[in-house]
């Protein structure tokens, strides 16, 4: 590979004032410097320098078992010892709130582990009641709930249909049978005849006043009209019977024509009227009719009511002979069941309301002609009758264990379904429907906090619920629309549960903290673990956790080999030599792929190498983007130098995060210095665009403090500088570039260059010290493939903080690097032994007097600082003697032209006095003179005072 072109640097100069500018060095050299290495150089470089065997901790196959299928039985515990007696605590104390909320990572497997757990305990506990809701008789709209021992709710049902079916058959007998048909023949044949002998009565009663009583024919209204107004047909004889309207054949009507001839009381009244002018004898006879007819009407207003009277009686004595033949043919079907249910004093109760209310509507059930006693659909009783099975369980089978997926409010607390016919909604007992609490009652249900908490209602509802303890069902159309819809509203049941919420430890702060009631629920926190000690006893765990996941998914087993790649790839998921991952979703994935491999092998046991090709498989599936960036590397595109020397200039160490896809890549950093401006402010681009986190900036901050303290005691701080990521478009977050910017900043302070062979990352804190950084391996595969891009010169390496030694679990292929003296790894506990490997020179030793030497870093630090100083006193002085001389001129100019003045003055009074004695002559030329002398002592003496 070809070296990248070297990119210029700004460096300082003087310019002809003796001025400080920045200048473009296109030369890629290094500062004078002794062509042999600096002695502590060369003891830092040793002391630091990481061998091969820490750079990765290897499982010992040897120690594992030949293959899977000779492993340990799995402890289901494993790991989570600290989560397994939260648990048991809160499932040993039964007082209100003592729920869980299981906070861990997704992916570690904690549905997994606590439904074994509670499954494990559920086996050896009570079985908990059925329950079933029935029509209330009483108050339909609330059904009522039924509790019963574990398997009698599924009895009750079936005894409760069978019933329906031989209690329907025998009524439907009984009332087709001939003796009920003769008793009903009698009643009717007893009421006609009392009625006939009464009408028989009332008629002979009638004929004393000569009136005879008949129907008319319009109305079938019995009345009482004189002989001679009767039918023709009629009257035939005196001793004629009058019918009553049961015999309607041989009843006596009046023709159309002899209707208007019926007088009414008013009719009667209106005739004497008309007629008052007939004899008195005419009168006196028709009114003595008039009255007689009057009081027969009234004997037969009497009558009528005590014939109704005699047909209620007639129809109480049928509905008692009704009820009678019912409570004999039901009798005996309901007695065995309550002998079955006497125990349960309620269930009795409600089959003596059955059974009185079959009784008193027995003509509906025989008729079937009524909705209310037809058989429902798809059931086979009517939904009266029916027994609605809630929950059910087997008996002695344990405690329930529940998962619900999809933990609406539906789900959760039940629902009542409606039914649709012909635009009319209605409800029963019948569709009341379980939801998940209804069937964890008793027992233990598992629920995804996430899940709940995204359906509206659900999280509401479970609190509720868990507060008092009752499951009462509620109508969710009316708290959504806010409408008073007719519903059931069903009796609540008892709630005797464990709840346990699964999710992440941030939405358990979240929910603590938005959610005043919710540590008042979930009293009870199980902390899961990412990870475990590495140690002989937790591998033998895991490998028997692999072989239960092996045994599960009827994979191929594993040998040892396979085993020990697994184990040091999940040392390399945990970011730790002595630690092992304990994600699941990892190692069933892992699981799965190693075993295709060996399938399309055609073998049967699964070795190390297939599990190698999985993890490289796995591995390029997730590495669009970083190829992506190692193809701008080889365009030139991106500008990572990785061999020369560089002033101001660091090869940062970056991992790039996005979404499962995560590699490290190498950065460039560069630090410009403004000398004579600010007091030694740093400007952090990245941050000032927006582009850096809060975290990068502490790391800044940090460091600005660390160089403030280091120098300030010294000299002044005469510069400003920045700070930049080049090439560097996204967001950047964390202080793991901390060390770098220092080295970068004072490599630019100090006009020395750094090594670009070595790339570097650690946080420092304000003593100068070097701290761990997370993703180290990702961040020395990132440069290792980008040095081995551009050539590996055996210079080349990675400085990292001493903290993450033990945290290395780096590729075979960097260690082999390694081994070869291709490639160093560094680690340093302090920023000056970063800053020696970078430059190559000592940074802070001092001399007798406490003062950093001239060949130390900080010693050119600090001459730098001077220099600036000097040079900008020096400017000034120059400044200064140039104005000076300028107010001097001017002060000439002044002071000539003053001169010029008097002169000319003195001239003009020589030209008037032409007639002046020669004494005055002499003594006038010896003034001027004077004035010039005395003039020229005092340009000196003010001269004098401005120098």
């Amino acid at each position: 590979m070809t070296e990248q072109p070297y990119t210029p640097i700004s460096q300082v100069s003087k310019d002809a004032n003796n001025m400080v500018v920045p200048t473009t060095d296109t030369k890629n050299t290094k500062q004078t410097a002794p062509d042999t290495p600096n002695p502590i150089f060369i003891e830092v470089q040793q002391n630091c320098r990481i061998s091969a065997e820490q750079l990765k901790r290897y499982s010992d196959p040897d120690e594992l078992p030949t293959d899977t299928r000779t492993a340990p039985d799995l402890d289901v515990g494993f790991g989570q010892q600290r989560a397994l007696k939260a648990l048991h605590t809160a499932l040993d104390i039964k007082a209100s709130g003592y729920h869980v909320f299981a906070a861990g990572e997704n992916g570690l497997g904690k549905r997994t582990v606590i439904s074994r757990l509670l499954t494990r305990i559920a086996a050896d506990a009570p079985t908990p009641d059925d329950w079933v809701y029935v029509h209330n008789f009483t108050d339909p709209r609330t059904p009522l709930a039924l509790r019963l021992p574990a398997g009698q709710a599924s009895l009750l049902q079936q005894q409760v249909n069978n019933l329906w079916q031989q209690a329907k058959k025998r009524l439907s007998q009984r009332f087709r049978s001939d003796q009920y048909q003769s008793k009903i023949e009698a009643i009717k044949n007893s009421t006609h005849q009392k009625e006939r002998h009464a009408y028989d009565a009332l008629n002979a009663e009638g004929k004393q006043y000569d009136l005879a009583l008949t129907f008319r024919s319009f109305d079938n209204k019995a009345v009482f009209v004189h002989p001679s107004q009767l039918p023709t047909e009629s009257n035939s004889g005196d001793n004629k019977q009058v019918e009553t309207p049961n015999n309607r054949k041989n009843l006596e009507k009046l023709d159309d024509s002899e209707k208007v001839n019926t007088l009414s009381d008013e009719d009667n009244e209106r005739k004497e009227n008309k007629d008052s002018t007939y004899g008195n004898n005419e009168y006196e006879a028709e009114l003595n009719n008039f009255v007689q007819k009057n009081h027969m009407q009234k004997r037969l207003s009497q009558l009528t009511i005590a014939l109704e009277q005699l047909e209620d009686e007639a129809n109480d004595e049928i509905e008692s002979l009704h009820r009678s033949i019912a409570q004999r043919a039901l009798q005996p079907l309901f007695t065995p069941i309550y002998e079955q249910f006497a125990t349960h004093p309620l269930v009795v109760a409600y089959l003596k309301a059955v059974f009185d209310d079959m009784v008193t509507h027995v003509e509906r059930i025989v008729n079937g002609d009524d909705e209310e006693f037809v058989t429902a659909v798809l059931a086979t009783t009517p939904s009266r009758y029916a027994v609605n099975v809630i929950v059910s369980h087997t008996p002695d089978s344990g405690a329930p264990v529940v998962f619900e997926d999809l933990p609406t409010h539906l789900n959760l607390l039940g629902h009542v379904e409606q039914i649709t016919q012909l635009g009319t909604v209605t409800t029963d007992v019948s569709m009341i429907r379980a939801g998940a609490l209804h069937r964890a009652n008793g027992g233990y249900l598992l629920l995804e906090a996430s899940h709940v908490l995204e359906h509206p209602y659900a999280w509401q509802g479970l609190k509720r619920a868990l507060q008092s303890r009752k499951i009462k069902l509620s109508s969710l159309e009316q708290m959504l629309t806010l409408t008073g819809s007719l519903s059931l509203s069903p009796a609540p049941i008892d709630l005797d549960i464990k709840v346990i919420l699964l999710g992440e430890a941030d939405l358990y702060y979240e929910l603590l903290e938005l959610e005043p009631e919710f540590d008042a629920v979930f009293k009870v926190r199980a902390d899961f673990h990412d990870d475990v000690p590495r140690t002989t006893e937790h591998e033998l765990a895991l490998v028997a956790k692999m072989a239960d996941i092996i045994d599960y998914a009827d994979l191929y087993p594993f040998d040892s080999s396979a085993q020990a790649t697994l184990l040091e790839h999940l040392s390399l998921q945990a970011e730790e030599q002595d630690r092992l991952s304990l994600h699941s979703d990892l190692l069933i994935k892992l699981l799965h792929e190693s075993n295709r491999h060996a399938r399309l092998n055609n073998e049967t046991m699964v070795t190390a190498d297939h599990v190698t090709q999985a993890i490289d498989d796995m591995d390029e599936r997730s590495g669009y983007l970083r190829d992506l960036y190692w193809d701008e590397l080889k365009n030139g595109q991106q500008l990572i130098q990785t061999q020369g020397d560089a002033i101001g200039q660091v090869n940062a160490l970056t991992v790039v995060s996005y979404a499962d896809s995560e590699f490290g890549m190498p950065a460039r950093l560069t630090a410009v210095i403004q000398p004579n401006i600010g007091t030694g402010e740093i400007l952090d681009i990245e941050r000032d665009v927006d582009l850096g986190g809060s975290l990068h900036a502490k790391g800044m901050l940090i460091m600005t403090s660390y160089l403030r303290a280091l120098f300030s005691q010294h000299h002044a701080l005469n510069f400003s500088a920045s700070l930049a990521f080049e090439q560097s478009y996204a967001q950047i977050d964390g202080d793991s570039a901390t060390v770098s910017e220092g080295c970068a900043l004072l490599s630019a302070l100090a006009n020395v260059p750094i090594n670009q062979s070595l790339a570097i990352t650690g946080s420092m804190n304000q003593l100068g010290e070097v701290q761990a950084v997370g993703g180290i391996n990702a961040k020395i595969a990132g440069f290792f493939d980008a040095c081995r891009e551009q050539e590996l010169t055996g210079d080349q390496g990675v400085v990292i903080p001493m903290a993450n030694v033990k945290q290395l679990m780096l590729r075979d292929d960097i260690i082999d690097a390694v081994n070869r003296g291709k490639f160093h790894i560094y680690g340093v506990y302090t920023l000056s032994e970063a800053l020696t490997l970078m430059t190559g020179l000592p940074i802070d030793t001092m001399n007798k007097k406490g003062r950093y030497r001239k060949d130390t870093l900080f010693g050119k630090v600090l001459s730098r600082l001077m220099l600036w100083d000097e040079n900008q006193d020096s400017t000034d002085d120059i400044d200064d003697e140039k104005a000076k001389k300028k107010a001097k001129k001017k002060r000439k100019e002044k002071r000539q032209k003053k001169e010029d003045r008097r002169i000319k003055e003195k001239r003009k009074g020589e030209r008037s006095d032409k007639k002046g004695s020669e004494e005055s002559s002499k003594q006038s030329d010896a003034e001027p003179i004077d004035d010039a002398l005395n003039n020229d002592s005092e340009t000196k003496a003010i001269d004098g005072n401005n120098n």
